[in-house]
């Protein structure tokens, strides 16, 4: 069996034909209920086999395998020419053709980065945690290149009328740039909706990124497409993937 176009997001961006990217769904693996089914994750309790096929089903889709992360809700961004083992990092850089790089997520959003000239891509896990850590400020960093020249795409993520925050995650923003008060919308005492996607634009723009897309697919509002982790508790993983052609 393999993926098919209906169990797999392409960005939508003005990147070149040298880079390519693809998004996995909940659909098109072998994961029983509540993985089910394309859950790559190896770490949320799922069945081994079925990961590794679901992982097998997801490779035969992209050039080489993925260079695999250990995601922690970090900052770390390491260049992926150079993973060989399971190393401890929330993203990833290259600039070599067929290295690809990967995140897995089920709230926590992806972002993808590319420069106009089809020389260098990133993949950044970007959750609260990661954002305000200034996971997207070390991806650009790494690609080395003019950040005006970069283009990002967000992908699904808690969409902004799910994710439920304290005053300690408001906080953690507030203090690095007081633009990001427009991310809150007042939910109760001590609490606040937050908008991951507008977060992410706010800090890309900041580092001078020329060209934003994607945001606004909520992973816990589409059950059908998506994992979510703050919707289910017990659930599976996306990837991300992105790579220049060989």
């Amino acid at each position: 069996m393999t993926l098919t176009n209906d169990d797999l997001l392409v960005p939508d961006w003005s990147a070149p034909p040298a880079v390519r990217s693809l998004v996995t769904t909940r659909s098109g693996g072998v994961s029983l209920p509540p993985y089910d089914s394309l859950n790559l994750g190896i770490a949320v309790g799922d069945d081994p086999e079925s990961v590794r096929e679901n992982r097998a089903r997801l490779r035969a889709c992209l050039p080489a395998d993925p260079r695999w992360l250990r995601q922690v809700h970090g900052n770390q961004v390491v260049d992926a020419a150079t993973v060989t083992t399971l190393v401890e990092a929330d993203g990833s850089f290259t600039t070599q053709a067929g290295v690809v790089c990967v995140v897995q997520m089920a709230d926590c959003m992806p972002v993808l980065l590319a420069d106009r000239a089809g020389t260098r891509v990133a993949a950044a896990h970007a959750g609260w945690r990661g954002l305000a850590g200034d996971v997207l400020g070390n991806a650009v960093r790494a690609l080395d290149t003019d950040p005006a020249t970069l283009l990002a795409w967000m992908g699904p993520a808690i969409g902004p009328s799910a994710f439920e925050v304290g005053d300690d995650v408001r906080d953690a923003f507030l203090g690095h740039a007081v633009e990001a008060g427009a991310a809150f919308v007042p939910h109760g005492p001590g609490k606040w909706l937050a908008d991951l996607f507008l977060l992410a634009r706010q800090r890309l723009a900041a580092l001078g990124v020329g060209a934003i897309h994607g945001g606004g697919l909520c992973t816990v509002s589409d059950s059908k497409r998506f994992f979510s982790h703050r919707r289910d508790r017990v659930s599976g993983r996306m990837a991300a993937t992105i790579w220049l052609d060989p």
